[in-house]
């Protein structure tokens, strides 16, 4: 078993990360954006919030949202919850098999030109407005907020994003999570949840199964999107042993096995067999990622 925990210097992260090609985005590294209007490229700087303080305890790591690593293109505004593109954090690689959190805005008509990717379970969730998703595959898609989008790159795909609204904004989540299996078919899935079955209970949006609920990809690994009213909770019993969960409040706030979250704070907790979450008085949209800390 390998534990992945490892931590990579920056040398290595930035050297490795500016190669181009699948070893470009397999670490992080943004492609140029994409005009949906004119096609044309345009260059790309960084900027980025260091990491002052992760709180790291016995079994719960906490990042506030304000330590997330940040990146304003013009274009494209991300924070990153784990080391992305010029944002290294030694101590914020990724928890366990989830190796990427982003929480993307993408300015009206623009989005990320064709790319590729290999290896790795790419998930996306829109927060609000339209995501245009065209792939090596054939496939040309447009998901929406109430959508869950996913891909396993396998042996290589390449694909494009772009908001194909020319007034509005897009905002999304991009989730990457490492495979249990390397090198398999490219493959990609999209489905349509209905929001009524996550009202003040916890509901399933991905898991390692065809048959199960949601989609699906290659890792044992569970999601799991609830929306509570005020004071409202649930309790979440984790899938499989040695898993943890990463969870993300999208909106409002709420407190996780004793630990109080505000908007957009990520949570990380491990060897537990249970979650006990309980909306604040605003009440709270909260995204639960159970995944593997160690990799077989």
């Amino acid at each position: 078993m390998e534990y992945i925990c490892t931590l990579m210097d920056r040398k290595t992260f930035l050297r490795n990360g500016l190669m181009g090609g699948t070893a470009l985005m397999a670490l992080g590294a943004k492609p140029a954006p994409f005009d949906a209007a004119s096609g044309a490229p345009e260059p790309v700087g960084f900027n980025h919030l260091p990491n002052p303080d992760p709180r790291i305890m016995a079994n719960m790591v906490l990042h506030k949202a304000g330590t997330r690593g940040h990146a304003n293109h013009g274009w494209l505004d991300s924070h990153h919850s784990f080391s992305f593109a010029n944002y290294y954090d030694p101590e914020r690689m990724h928890f366990g098999a989830l190796r990427v959190l982003n929480d993307d805005t993408v300015a009206a008509g623009m989005g990320f030109g064709t790319h590729p990717h290999d290896n790795m379970e790419i998930i996306s969730i829109p927060l609000e407005g339209d995501l245009e998703h065209k792939d090596s595959m054939g496939n040309t898609q447009v998901i929406r907020h109430g959508d869950i989008q996913v891909m396993s790159a396998g042996t290589g795909i390449t694909h494009s994003e772009f908001n194909r609204n020319k007034d509005r904004l897009t905002r999304f989540l991009q989730i990457w999570v490492f495979p249990n299996r390397r090198n398999v078919s490219p493959r990609y899935d999209q489905l349509t949840l209905d929001p009524a079955l996550r009202h003040n209970r916890f509901q399933q949006v991905l898991s390692p199964s065809p048959d199960d609920e949601g989609v699906w990809i290659h890792q044992d690994a569970w999601f799991n999107l609830g929306r509570f009213d005020a004071h409202k909770g649930a309790h979440y019993g984790l899938k499989r042993a040695g898993n943890g969960v990463y969870a993300f409040v999208i909106e409002g706030s709420a407190t996780i096995n004793g630990q109080a979250l505000e908007r957009r704070d990520g949570l990380g907790v491990w060897d537990i067999a249970a979650l006990d979450v309980q909306a604040g008085p605003q009440g709270a949209e909260i995204l639960l990622m159970e995944v593997p800390m160690q990799l077989s």
